[in-house]
C-alpha cells in the first residue's frame, strides 16, 4: 500500500492516533448491531445455497447486522475478487476466476425467494472482460424480472473504464435506480480510487440522467478531505450540464472506516452534527434526497430511499 505521506496529499490531517501511536477507539455514535436473529439466518441460507456474493461479508459493511436481520441484502455479482485496488476497499484484489455464466440464473432464483419490494445489486471491476461485465449486469436484470417482477432493481455499477458501449448495456435495462459512487474529492482520487477518473464519474452520472433514470452516488468523509471540497462536490452533482436537474438525485454520505491497517487511515471523526448540515447543503442545493449519518452505505435504507422519492414525486 502506498506510504502514508503519500495517501494523504498534503492534507493537513494526516490520519487520526492515540497517544501510543494506534488509532483512538472509534467515537460512541459508530455502534454496529451484530448480525443474528431469524431474518439474517433465512437470508444466509437462501445466499450460501445459490453460492452468492455480497458486498456487506466482502466490503466489510458495519450495517450488516441490521440489514440482514431485516431481511435485506447488497448481492454482488462477478465474482469477488476485483481487478482495481482501491485505498479504501476490503474487497479482495486479484486476477478473478473465469467468468460465472450461470450467476445471472442463481440471482433470480434467490432474488424470487427473497421476495424482496427493492434489491440493491454491485459487483467488483472486472476490466480484464471487453465489456467490464456490462452485459452479465444485463442478463442478471433480466433474470430478477423474469423470476420477481414486482421487485424494483437498484443497480450499483463500476465505471466500465468510461465504455459508453458497455455502460448502454446497462441503461438500456433500465433500473429503477442507477447508483454509482464517486467515493471522494477529486484530490483524493490518485490514492482513494487510483484505477478511476473523476470526471469520467461524474460523466457516468450525466448519462444516466440524461436517459431520464433516477441517479444515485455516494461519497465517505473521515478519508483526508475538507468540508470545502465536499461543497464542491455537491456542485458538481448538481450543475446543469445534461438536464435541468443536474446528474445526482440521491447522494449518500458516510463516515469512512479503515476496513485493516493496510488501508487508508481515518483522518478524522465527522460528528453527527456535521452529517445533518451536510444533509441540508445537498439538499438547498438541489438534490432531490441526501441519506448523510456516520454509518450510511450506498445501500443503507435504499428502499426507503424509493419510497420517500415516489412520495415527494406524487406530492
Amino acid at each position: 500500500m502506498v506510504s502514508l505521506s503519500k495517501q494523504i496529499l498534503s492534507n493537513p490531517t494526516p490520519g487520526l492516533s492515540g497517544p501510543d501511536g494506534k488509532p483512538p477507539r472509534k467515537p460512541k455514535w459508530l455502534k454496529m448491531k451484530l448480525p443474528g436473529g431469524d431474518g439474517y439466518q433465512e437470508l444466509r441460507q437462501i445466499v450460501d445455497h445459490h453460492e452468492l456474493h455480497t458486498v456487506c461479508e466482502s466490503a466489510k459493511c458495519p450495517n450488516m447486522g441490521e440489514c440482514w436481520s431485516r431481511g435485506t441484502a447488497t448481492l454482488m455479482i462477478l465474482g469477488d475478487v476485483c481487478t482495481r485496488s482501491c485505498g479504501f476497499c476490503h474487497i479482495e484484489t486479484g486476477r478473478p476466476p473465469i467468468l460465472d455464466l450461470e450467476e445471472p440464473r442463481r440471482v433470480g432464483e434467490a432474488v424470487a425467494l427473497m421476495k424482496l419490494k427493492h434489491l440493491v445489486i454491485t459487483s467488483v471491476n472486472r476490466d480484464e472482460l471487453p465489456d467490464g461485465g456490462a452485459s452479465i449486469w444485463a442478463q442478471t436484470m433480466q433474470a430478477i424480472r423474469q423470476r420477481s417482477a414486482q421487485t424494483s432493481i437498484e443497480v450499483l455499477i463500476p465505471d466500465f473504464c468510461g465504455d459508453e458501449k458497455a455502460l448502454q448495456l446497462v441503461l438500456d435495462e433500465k433500473p429503477e435506480i442507477l447508483n454509482h459512487n464517486m467515493e471522494t474529492v477529486p484530490r483524493l482520487y490518485s490514492v482513494v480510487r487510483p484505477q478511476a477518473k473523476y470526471e469520467q464519474s461524474l460523466e457516468l452520472l450525466r448519462r444516466s440522467k440524461a436517459q431520464n433514470l433516477t441517479t444515485k452516488t455516494g461519497i465517505m468523509v473521515g478519508i483526508g478531505e475538507t468540508d470545502d471540497e465536499i461543497d464542491a462536490l455537491m456542485q458538481d452533482l448538481v450543475a446543469k450540464t445534461t438536464t435541468e436537474f443536474g446528474s445526482c438525485d440521491i447522494l449518500t454520505i458516510g463516515q469512512y472506516l479503515q476496513p485493516t491497517r493496510e488501508h487508508l487511515p481515518v483522518a478524522r471523526w465527522v460528528t453527527p452534527e456535521q452529517f445533518v448540515q451536510y444533509k441540508r447543503q445537498g439538499e438547498a442545493l438541489g438534490i432531490k434526497h441526501v441519506e448523510s449519518g456516520p454509518l450510511v452505505r450506498s445501500s443503507y435504507h435504499a428502499e426507503d430511499q424509493v419510497l420517500r422519492l415516489n412520495a415527494t414525486s406524487t406530492a
